[in-house]
């Protein structure tokens, strides 16, 4: 065996180590990764939501596509404002029948919302906890 022959293999050993390291926690990360998403998929939708709202206000529109949407969004609005309104009677309706105030009714909306924002941060921190440390 030659001197270049032995260099090579030792050249090749030293990069295949690091490779398999860098696999393998790649692949603990987003097994933990899949475990915090099945352990709480609502957050993440919630999350994902946040993310695209977020991605769609950075993002900055074009002439062409304003021309375009404008009427869509005109029409979208209007039937969503129609939408919210028919909810929020259909929803005060059903309160008063069922002898709930708007007041304690908001005071679970409100705890519903922490607790979806909660869940949103806790998933977005498992997300990004793998990827920051590395091996911890």
């Amino acid at each position: 065996m030659t001197d270049d022959t032995a260099t090579s293999r030792l050249k090749k050993i030293r990069t295949i180590k690091p490779v398999e390291t860098v696999r393998n926690t790649a692949l603990e990360a987003a097994e933990r990764t899949a475990q915090a998403i099945e352990g709480n998929p609502m957050s993440v939708l919630v999350g994902g939501l946040a993310l695209g709202v977020i991605a769609g206000a950075l993002i900055p529109r074009s002439a062409r596509e304003g021309e375009l949407l404008r009427p869509l969004g005109a029409r979208l609005k209007d039937g969503a404002s129609a939408a919210i309104r028919a909810a929020r009677d259909a929803g005060a309706a059903e309160l008063a029948s069922a002898g709930i105030s708007s007041d304690a009714a908001r005071q679970q909306i409100g705890k519903l919302v922490d607790a979806v924002s909660n869940a949103a941060t806790r998933a977005g921190e498992a997300v990004t906890k793998p990827t920051k440390g590395g091996s911890e």
